[in-house]
C-alpha cells in the first residue's frame, strides 16, 4: 500500500541540496509505447509484442515489450530480423498521438511534485526534489503508485545525488522498480561498475578503453587526468569526473527544442534526384504541419538535409534560412547528393533550427521531447 505524501511542502529550493540529500530522480517508463498498446489491448497480455516500422520494408523496431526481448529482440532492430529471432512477434504501428496524451498525463503527476522536471524523451525524465522533506525513496515509490493508478503503466526509478548516478540506478531494478545510489556509497558503487554505463561512452570508446586495460570505473580512476586529456581530448576530463561518480549539471525544467526535422527510411532506394525531390515534397509538407502546431511562435535560422546513401554513409547540408523554402531545400538535397557521387539514397530527413528565445519571449513553454524518428 502507498503511503499518501504531501509533495508541495517543503524548505528548501530545488537544486540546493540534491548532491547532499540524493534528491534527483530519474523516471524512466516500462517499454512505453509497448506497455501503452498493451493496456489498449489486453488480449495481447503475455504474447512478444512491438511498435514499429513494417517488416516486408526497412521498418525498424521503436520498442518490444519484456517477452519479445526474452528473445533478443530490442529497439532499433530491424523489423525482418526480429521476426527471424521472434516468429511469434506481433509488431503494430506507432500512434504518436496516444504516446504524447499518456506522456501529458505521466508530467501532469510530477508536476504535482516538484516544477523542476527535465524530459529527455516522452518516456522518461529527470526529477528535482531536494526542495521535499521526504526521502527521496518515498517520493519515487509515491511516484510510480500514482503512475500505475491512474494509467495503468508501470515506471522505474533511479534515485541519487545527481543525474548521472541517477539514470544508471534506474536501469538497476527494471521492469517496476527502484534503485538508490545513497550520497555515502558513491564511490564503492563506482568501483565496479562497468565503463559502458558512463554517459557519453559509446562502442568505440569502450573498445579504445578496454584496449589500456580498462573495465570498470574502478580501473579508469587509475589513470591520471593528463594521460586521459591526451588519450580522449577534452572528453578526458570529463571520463576523470563521470568515473568518480561526479556530475555538476542541475535539471533544466525549460530545455527548449533546437531543431524539428522528419525523415524517411524508403522501401527501395532512390536512384535519381528527381525521385528524391518528390519525396523531398512530402517531407516538407510534414514540417511544415509540425511547424504550424506547438512550435509556430519559434523563429527559425536554418534550414539542413540530411541524406543517407546505400553504403549507410550520410551527410548533412545546411545554411541560414528564414523559414522553409522548397527552392532552399531543393538546393541542399541536390548538394546532398552530389556529395554521394552517384550512389542511390535510402534515408532523406528535412529540418529547420531555430533560434534560442529570448527571457519573456511570446510562447516559452516545457516541452516534451519526441526520441523517435
Amino acid at each position: 500500500m502507498s503511503v499518501a505524501l504531501s509533495p508541495i511542502q517543503g524548505k528548501m529550493q530545488p537544486g540546493e541540496a540534491n548532491q547532499q540529500l540524493g534528491k534527483i530522480i530519474h523516471i524512466d517508463m516500462d517499454c512505453f509505447y509497448a506497455a501503452v498498446e498493451m493496456r489498449e489491448r489486453p488480449e495481447l497480455s503475455g504474447q512478444p509484442v512491438a511498435v514499429g516500422g513494417k517488416p516486408g520494408g526497412r521498418g525498424v523496431l521503436t520498442t518490444c515489450n519484456y517477452v519479445a526481448r526474452k528473445y533478443g529482440c530490442r529497439s532499433a532492430m530491424p523489423s525482418f530480423k526480429a521476426l527471424e529471432l521472434c516468429p511469434e512477434l506481433i509488431i503494430l504501428p506507432v500512434r504518436h498521438e496516444l504516446y504524447r496524451r499518456e506522456a501529458n498525463r505521466i508530467r501532469s503527476i510530477f508536476g504535482e511534485f516538484t516544477p523542476t522536471v527535465e524530459p529527455l524523451s516522452l518516456d522518461e525524465a529527470y526529477l528535482d526534489l531536494a526542495h521535499l522533506n521526504s526521502k527521496g525513496s518515498s517520493l519515487a515509490r509515491e511516484i510510480r503508485f500514482r503512475i500505475k493508478k491512474e494509467t495503468g503503466l508501470t515506471a522505474s526509478a533511479g534515485i541519487a545525488p545527481n543525474k548521472l548516478l541517477a539514470k544508471i540506478a534506474s536501469d538497476w531494478n527494471k521492469p517496476d522498480g527502484q534503485f538508490e545510489i545513497p550520497h555515502d556509497q558513491v564511490f564503492a558503487f563506482m568501483q565496479e561498475l562497468s565503463v559502458s554505463k558512463i554517459w557519453g561512452v559509446g562502442k568505440k570508446t569502450e573498445e579504445r578503453l578496454s584496449s589500456l586495460g580498462v573495465k570498470t570505473c574502478g580501473d579508469l580512476q587509475k589513470l591520471n587526468l593528463v594521460d586521459l586529456h591526451m588519450a580522449f581530448g577534452r572528453f578526458g576530463g570529463e571520463l576523470y569526473r563521470l568515473c568518480r561518480g561526479v556530475d555538476q549539471r542541475k535539471v533544466m525544467p525549460n530545455r527548449e527544442r533546437k531543431s524539428l526535422s522528419v525523415e524517411r527510411t524508403f522501401p527501395a532506394d532512390l536512384a535519381t534526384l528527381e525521385q528524391g525531390e518528390l519525396e523531398l515534397d512530402k517531407l516538407l509538407s510534414e514540417l511544415l504541419s509540425e511547424l504550424s502546431g506547438k512550435h509556430k511562435n519559434r523563429v527559425v535560422c536554418s534550414a539542413f538535409v540530411k541524406v543517407k546513401f546505400t553504403d549507410f554513409r550520410q551527410t548533412t547540408v545546411e545554411c541560414r534560412a528564414e523559414g522553409v523554402d522548397q527552392s532552399v531545400f531543393s538546393a541542399l538535397v541536390e548538394e546532398g547528393w552530389i556529395r554521394g557521387g552517384g550512389k542511390s539514397v535510402r534515408l532523406l530527413g528535412a529540418g529547420v533550427r531555430f533560434r534560442p528565445r529570448v527571457e519573456g519571449e511570446e510562447g516559452q513553454q516545457l516541452e516534451l521531447f519526441d526520441g523517435v524518428s
